[in-house]
This record gives C-alpha cells, sequence and structure tokens, in this order.
C-alpha cells in the first residue's frame, strides 16, 4: 500500500501541483502592471528548477565542503586535517592516479572507436540496425555490465570466456583482475563497451551534419579519403568530439560501479569514489569522505568551466 500511494503521488499530485503552480504564477502576472509583470514573470517560471537546484545541488555541495573541515563525528574542527590525510596516503594517491589513468584511456578508447564505427557504419547499408547492436550496452546498468564481465575475466576457463579462448589457444588462465596494473585496463575496456554506443550516437549526428557537397567538391579536387577526413571532417567535427570528450572525461573521474562490482578497489584498482565509500560506510569517517568528494569536485570543476567557455565561444560566433 505504501508504494501504491507513493506512485499516485508521483504520477497524479505532482503533476497536479505543477499545473497548479503555473496557474497561480500567470494569475500573480495578470494583475500586476504589465512592465512588472513582464520582468517577474521569467523568475516565477525558474522559481521551481532553482528551489530544486538550490535544495539538492547547492546545499548538499556547501554542506559537504563543510563537513570535510571537521572530525569523522562533526563536533570537532579539524581544518585541513582530512585533505592533509587525503593527500598523504599511498592508497588514497594510487585512486587518484588510476583515475588519471581512466581519464587518459577511457576518453581516447572511447572517442576513437566511436568515430572509427560512425565513420564505417555511414556507409553500410543497414545502418540503423548496426547502430542498435552498437548502443545496446547502454541500455544495460553498470552494476549488471560489471557482474557480466565478471563472469567473463574469472580465471576458471570453465566459468570465463577470455580464459576459455586462452586455454582453447594453449595458454595459461590469466588473472585478469588481480594483475596490476593489467586490472585496471581490463576494468577501462569495460567502461569502453559501455559507453562506446553513447559516442557513436554522437559523432554520427554530428558526421550527418557535414555539408556532403564541401567532401564531394574535395574529392572532385584530388583530395584523398585520409585527406578529406584531416582536412574536412575532423576540423568540423571538433565541436562534437569535444562534447563527447568531455562527457567521458567527467564519467571516468566519478566511476564507482564498475570498480565496486567487479574488484571492490583490491589489487591496485580502487578509484576516488570507491574510496569516499569506504571511508563513509565501512571506517564511519565522514569528515575523510567529504574531503575526498571535494576533492572530486575540485577536478570536475575546471572540465565544466572549460567546456562553459566553449559554448560561449560557439554562440559568440554564432
Amino acid at each position: 500500500m505504501d508504494r501504491l500511494a507513493q506512485a499516485l503521488v508521483t504520477v497524479i499530485a505532482v503533476p497536479l501541483a505543477i499545473i497548479g503552480y503555473i496557474l497561480l504564477a500567470e494569475l500573480i502576472v495578470s494583475h500586476l502592471p504589465r512592465r512588472v509583470g513582464s520582468a517577474i514573470r521569467p523568475w516565477l517560471w525558474l522559481a521551481p528548477a532553482l528551489l530544486f537546484v538550490g535544495v539538492f545541488l547547492v546545499y548538499p555541495t556547501i554542506a559537504t565542503i563543510v563537513r570535510s573541515v571537521f572530525n569523522r563525528r562533526g563536533d570537532t574542527f579539524v581544518g585541513l586535517d582530512n585533505y592533509a590525510w587525503f593527500f598523504g596516503r599511498n592508497d588514497t594517491l594510487l585512486a587518484l592516479r588510476n583515475n588519471v589513468i581512466w581519464v587518459v584511456v577511457l576518453t581516447v578508447l572511447v572517442v576513437g572507436f566511436g568515430l572509427i564505427v560512425a565513420l564505417l557504419i555511414d556507409r553500410v547499408r543497414y545502418e540503423g540496425a548496426v547502430k542498435s547492436v552498437v548502443f545496446l550496452p547502454m541500455a544495460i546498468s553498470f552494476v549488471a555490465a560489471g557482474v557480466i564481465w565478471r563472469l567473463m575475466y574469472d580465471v576458471d576457463p570453465n566459468v570465463g570466456t577470455l580464459n576459455a579462448g586462452v586455454t582453447a589457444a594453449g595458454g595459461q588462465p590469466v588473472a585478469w583482475l588481480s594483475t596490476p596494473p593489467l586490472n585496471t585496463l581490463m576494468l577501462i575496456l569495460v567502461g569502453v563497451w559501455m559507453q562506446a554506443g553513447f559516442a557513436m550516437v554522437i559523432l554520427s549526428a554530428g558526421l550527418k551534419g557535414i555539408s556532403q557537397e564541401l567532401l564531394e567538391a574535395a574529392r572532385v579536387d584530388g583530395a584523398n579519403e585520409v585527406q578529406v577526413f584531416r582536412r574536412i571532417v575532423l576540423p568540423l567535427l571538433a565541436p562534437t568530439i569535444a562534447v563527447v570528450a568531455t562527457t567521458l572525461v567527467i564519467f571516468a573521474l566519478k566511476t564507482f560501479d564498475i570498480v565496486y562490482v567487479m574488484t571492490n578497489g583490491n589489487f591496485d584498482t580502487e578509484v576516488i569514489a570507491n574510496r569516499m565509500y569506504k571511508e563513509l560506510f565501512n571506517a564511519s569517517q565522514q569528515g575523510r569522505a567529504a574531503a575526498i568528494a571535494v576533492v572530486l569536485l575540485i577536478a570536475i570543476i575546471p572540465v565544466m568551466a572549460i567546456n562553459i567557455r566553449r559554448f560561449q565561444a560557439q554562440e559568440a560566433v554564432r
């Protein structure tokens, strides 16, 4: 009955509340002078979104920053001790290093593979069917993908698909998930498998936005396919590649599910988000967990700032 009540509230009460707010806002505007009403209407429409962002984004961010300078119980101010702990331990620095590896390798592989697939798919007859197959892993949760690939990486050839192939070829089973630094690369490959479809779809849409007349003119002038790609396609596709790369960098920085399910950070595969989870729920170190969250936030801010500046530059050109 509780779930039924929650479903009814979500399906009926929330839409009615939104409609009621819109009617109330328009009623207030209609009773105001035209100039005042025109000035206040945008803010009335933005108010629910601003309230939502303030409650669920701004307030938790500020609270986390404040919490990071207190002890595990939150009753004693410790200053930057939690940050000193983070940057003074080998295991946390290892997690930071692994996140850097995730950012570089995942972004390069996904963008490269997605671009190659987008270029090839654009030339085949059954484009829609092929895109659906490549995009299919996006429909699977990261937890489910982690479980699937953990079984595929199993050291037992009777369970692990990869080791079954290795032993069939005459080799010895490989401990894919417990052999550093190979295990980090194998975890990243799971992320590549998950995100390649996303990159392919976005880049394929960008390719279709390039004028075919421009490409044909270059070919008529004697340019081969490599020159057409380097001189025309790649420069025109650069803004789209930047969007995909930015999304992948943020995903790599906050990666958690795959590592948690497949290794739980063991065997030198720890990442920042998984370390934060352990400090909060296993060690009950709320201050340290908050400090790790702030470090992750600081790492993401430059990426977002670069993306915002790029969007502003594009809008200025338009």
